[in-house]
């Protein structure tokens, strides 16, 4: 077992998509779509008390267990959750949520806001931002994948 510690952070991402607020959000709120850059839930409720579960990890690794609750829901516009993640049995993190889609010319603005709480070493703000960037880009390839195939 790791020395118990506990690292407070919050840290700020932004993104431009050339898709509008209407279709960033529907990227979050439908599962279909979700799950074409975030694993696939096996409990996926979008609703103020709803849940969302997902499993995963590398082939041999630990599993991870993201187990989300939506607190806030403002359609186009944001979204507020908190979550756990666990790999296996052991909590590594809690964390708040805030996703904001914003117009910006023909696309939107997407800022993810999130304050977590690390512990026990498990996992640090760098690797958790460093994670969230890099599905923020699967989330911009989702997009711009499905204004390809529309065109």
């Amino acid at each position: 077992m790791n020395e118990r510690s506990i690292v407070h952070n919050t840290f700020v991402i932004e993104r431009v998509y050339q898709a509008s607020p209407a279709k960033v959000f529907a990227s979050w709120s439908d599962p279909k779509l979700k799950e074409q850059w975030f694993p696939k839930a096996e409990t996926f409720e979008f609703r103020v008390g709803g849940t969302e579960l997902t499993r995963g990890g590398p082939p041999g690794g630990p599993v991870y267990v993201f187990d989300a609750r939506y607190q806030e829901i403002a359609a186009d516009e944001r979204i507020v959750y908190t979550y756990t993640l666990d790999m296996g049995e052991t909590r590594i993190s809690v964390s708040v949520a805030t996703i904001e889609f914003k117009p910006e010319g023909s696309g939107t603005k997407l800022i993810l806001t999130e304050q977590g709480v690390f512990l026990d070493g498990y996992d640090t703000p760098a690797q958790r931002e460093h994670g969230t960037k890099e599905m923020l880009d699967r989330l911009g390839e989702s997009l711009q994948t499905a204004k390809e195939g529309r065109a």
